[in-house]
């Protein structure tokens, strides 16, 4: 059982342009792009969190200036195995993953992915075992962002009775973190999104879990120069907390 609940090997999607985080993209894949103040590059941070929740071996997925993330690997002192997969045409999200997953040491085990761009801390293992008791083939972890505006509530009248600033939306969305039984692969099309097409089949078989990150968790998706600046002034306060 316990092979199952805690995977050794992950997938990390690293092929995206990042347009919407130019110029820091200009010359470096979006995972590349460094926290402010830290000089580490959000990869880096990923694969800290993998290595410390019991990953020793991770396969990344390249694309968009592969060779500047190859560079940066080639000397960084990095916690786990790591080797790099480069498309020679984009292949979208699906066939990225299914791509990376061939290279994994043991394909007849099951393995964690995350996306390239998100900074995030929770127990993985917990999130293993829950994927292991419901059998399923795919668990997405879920999380539920700040909406980034001011809220306006209101009474049956029409009269505003607050305002509150970036609440919590009441949705949840994918984290972009997932564990996938070894037959997951298989599923995956060569070329495309698997959130198109995999994960709904698998969703209306009920073999697709959501597990929600658990309360106080650290998530945050970097798609702009403001989650940038967010992300460095929140370490810094997560670093003061610990040293108090």
């Amino acid at each position: 059982m316990q092979q199952h609940s805690s995977p050794t090997q992950a997938v990390v999607l690293a092929g995206g342009q990042g347009s919407r985080l130019r110029p820091y993209t200009d010359d470096r894949p979006k995972p590349m792009v460094e926290i402010p103040g830290t000089g580490t590059p959000i990869i880096g941070f990923q694969l800290a969190w993998l290595a410390a929740e019991g990953v020793t071996d991770a396969v990344i997925s390249c694309g968009h200036l592969a060779g500047v993330l190859e560079e940066w690997l080639s000397r960084a002192e990095l916690p786990l195995r790591v080797r790099t997969v480069v498309e020679d045409e984009p292949l979208g999200r699906g066939g990225g993953l299914k791509f990376a997953a061939a290279r994994l040491p043991h394909p007849e085990q099951p393995w964690y992915a995350t996306n390239g761009d998100i900074w995030t801390r929770f127990p993985l293992r917990e999130m293993a075992a829950f994927h292991a008791e419901r059998d399923a083939l795919a668990t997405l972890a879920l999380a539920r962002p700040r909406i980034p505006w001011g809220a306006v509530e209101t009474d049956a009248f029409g009269h505003i009775t607050d305002f509150v600033e970036a609440p919590p939306s009441p949705y949840l969305i994918n984290a972009g973190v997932y564990v996938f039984a070894p037959a997951f692969a298989d599923l995956l099309p060569d070329s495309g999104d698997h959130e198109r097409t995999t994960f709904p089949r698998l969703a209306r078989e009920r073999r697709l879990a959501g597990f929600p990150l658990p309360q106080g968790a650290y998530w945050r998706a970097i798609d702009t120069a403001k989650d940038l600046r967010e992300a460095a002034r929140e370490l810094t306060r997560m670093d003061a907390e610990k040293g108090s």
